[in-house]
């Protein structure tokens, strides 16, 4: 591969329509080591998707790069804090996100800061 050397490349047919290709620079790199590496993957990718759906990593409306970089670094805290809870009481992210908005409202609710007045 020009730029890059040489490289080894696995097919993996899953169905006739669905065929996925994997390159590495490893040239000595088994099937078995491949298969595992595609373990790790599908955790990286698991992980970049709880970051994002949970944490709104990617929601900064800042453009300075030192904002950035701290809304980022607070929103992998936020993602630790998360997946500690979750580890340790056994509730999916999902579970766990839902509880904290759920408490929040009934909190609200409870003691109302702003009320509207009735119109009728």
């Amino acid at each position: 591969l020009e730029g890059y050397g040489l490289v080894r490349v696995f097919k993996i047919v899953i169905t006739k329509d669905d065929i996925e290709y994997w390159a590495t620079n490893d040239l000595q790199m088994t099937e078995l080591t491949r298969v595992k590496w595609a373990g790790y993957s599908w955790t990286i990718e698991n992980y970049h998707r709880g970051l994002k759906q949970f944490c709104a990593v990617e929601r900064s409306s800042v453009r300075a790069a030192r904002a950035q970089r701290n809304h980022i670094g607070m929103a992998l805290r936020a993602f630790l804090r998360l997946e500690i809870h979750c580890y340790h009481t056994g509730i999916s992210w999902f579970e766990a996100k839902t509880s904290i908005i759920r408490e929040a409202v009934r909190t609200y609710l409870a003691k109302p800061l702003y009320t509207l007045n009735p119109t009728a």
